[in-house]
Formats: structure tokens, sequence, C-alpha cells
């Protein structure tokens, strides 16, 4: 069982950076597609940027530009460096890890197997 912890969430001011760190406890040789999530108030948990294992990066068009998707060499931590950061970003940040090696839509929280406890981002304006 692979347990995730974020780290790196607080309150900043529109157009401040923020990074998000995603620690695993356990590493296999091999790691699954990991994902960052949303969850605003009253929204559903969207994906924000998915980390695929051939280290292919991508995020939604909303975050474009703005965040970006790593990972440290060990491949134990991930990362989501957000800059320039707006009121609509406030949201619950969520790390993910999935399980299997296909899924149809990886922004998709059904994909995933194994999530932290989030990390709190709130932006003023």
């Amino acid at each position: 069982q692979v347990q995730l912890v974020e780290a790196g969430g607080g309150s900043v001011e529109v157009g401040a950076s923020l990074r998000l760190s995603c620690a695993a406890s356990e590493v296999f040789p091999t790691r699954g597609v990991l994902g960052w999530f949303r969850q605003g108030p009253g929204n559903e948990r969207e994906g924000v940027a998915v980390l695929y294992t051939n280290g292919r990066v991508d995020v939604v068009d909303s975050v474009k530009g703005r965040f970006t998707i790593s990972q440290d060499n060990a491949k134990k931590t991930m990362y989501l460096e957000m800059n320039k950061v707006k009121p609509e970003d406030t949201a619950m940040y969520y790390c993910a890890e999935a399980s299997q090696p296909v899924c149809t839509n990886w922004y998709s929280a059904s994909c995933y197997a194994y999530w932290g406890q989030g990390t709190q981002v709130t932006v003023s304006s």
C-alpha cells in the first residue's frame, strides 16, 4: 500500500508562487501514472496535471503556462510548481498514483488508487 503525503499549501496573494510536494512512503522499481487534482468548495475533484510513466507531462488548459508537474530523480517525490496563482486556483490539492497501467482518461479521479490527504491552497485578491 503506497502512502502519499502532500505539503506546501498555504494562503497567498494573487500572482504569488507555491510549490506543492507529494512524498511516497515506498517506491517500487517503476511508479504508476501520477496526478495532481484539486477540489474547490462545492466543486467536484478535477485533474490538474499528469505525469506519465514515460516521463511525459501534461496540464489542463486552465493552468497551462502557470503550473508545472515534475518528479525528483529518485522518483520518491512529485511536485506541482504553481506560478501566477489566481483566486480560482483556491482549492484542496491532492496527489494521486495509479495502480493500473491503462485508463481512458488520466484526468479522471477514478483512474487512481492511492491518494494523499490533501493540502489547502488559498489565493486572495
